[in-house]
């Protein structure tokens, strides 16, 4: 009596796609980028957020700076040589910790990035006071991006709730005035093309004296949308060719991130900053554990980071 082989769903296999084709998976080649989430919790609940961020969502708890300092810690100690240092939640803003842990990572040489919708929670006089400190004693190493999902009200609105676009223009319009080294994280999601879009983000930067280049890909980063939902194809040890694409430029060849999950006693490294709750992405306790390779095995792995080229870095 034979037996019948039921077909692969996709991304059910780490190793295998549902066509039984080798699946594509990064090497470790260097930590370039460590980041850290914040925690989980948000000022706002946005209609499509990757990470599903809310005012009550703790799954991720705030992270300490001790926590923080740990990994910080390694990376000296092991001469790992990473530039960057990045902070995204939730809200960063959020959590009681964040100025004290970047400016940690300041002094100890590394580049800091937040991601910020830079709304009430950096507006309180002591992030602002804070921001301000970092700004006079590490300038241009300090830099952040703010979410900004489009150059309209109507529509950005639509996505992060009423009078988040006000709220967040009045926080580029601080950095702005203060001279802080910024730039602007927006989505294609609308429907445009990249010309109208970046176009219109132009105009609202000239209005508004916000000095960020709309034309220029670091200034002005416009990411994919990153459906959960979504039929996107399985990359393949074969895509690499197809695609032309090096698999040494993706996220995970040259990031980790750190989470805190609700509940545990320390601190997890996880391989990217999109993937913070599937276990299969979960590397270890400490960084040297988690320098292995990463299988491509979920939808975010082929949609943002290889298809679309996404990257949360800075650099």
């Amino acid at each position: 009596m034979s037996r019948t082989i039921l077909p692969l769903e996709k991304f059910s296999d780490p190793d295998i796609t549902a066509k039984g084709e080798r699946r594509a998976s990064v090497s470790f080649r260097s930590l370039e980028t460590l980041w850290i989430n914040t925690g989980t919790l948000c000022n706002i609940e946005c209609a499509h957020c990757y990470i599903h961020s809310s005012p009550t969502e703790d799954r991720l708890s705030y992270i300490t700076a001790a926590e923080v300092a740990r990994f910080l810690d390694e990376i000296g100690r092991e001469k790992l040589g990473t530039r960057e240092i990045g902070f995204t939640g939730g809200e960063p803003f959020m959590n009681p910790d964040l100025i004290a842990m970047a400016a940690d990572a300041l002094g100890r040489g590394h580049e800091v990035l937040i991601l910020t919708n830079a709304m009430q929670p950096m507006m309180r006089p002591a992030p602002r006071a804070g921001l301000l400190r970092l700004k006079e004693a590490h300038d241009a190493r300090l830099r952040l991006r703010v979410s900004l999902d489009h150059y309209t009200e109507k529509l950005h609105d639509r996505e992060r709730g009423p009078g988040s676009f006000a709220r967040t223009m009045a926080g580029l319009r601080f950095l702005a005035r203060e001279g802080f080294a910024f730039s602007v994280a927006g989505r294609t999601i609308h429907g445009e093309g990249e010309a109208t879009e970046r176009a219109g983000f132009a105009a609202l930067f000239a209005r508004e004296k916000i000095p960020v280049e709309a034309n220029d890909p670091g200034a002005l980063v416009l990411f994919p949308e990153m459906d959960e939902k979504a039929d996107v194809p399985e990359i393949t040890t074969a895509c690499w060719g197809i695609l032309h694409v090096d698999p040494a430029t993706v996220m995970c060849a040259t990031s980790r991130m750190v989470v805190k999950r609700k509940g545990d006693a320390s601190p997890r490294v996880v391989a990217c900053t999109l993937i913070p709750d599937d276990p299969q992405f979960d590397l270890g306790e400490t960084l040297a554990e988690s320098f292995r390779p990463v299988k491509l095995n979920h939808r975010h792995c082929a949609k943002f980071c290889v298809l679309g080229g996404g990257s949360c870095s800075a650099g």
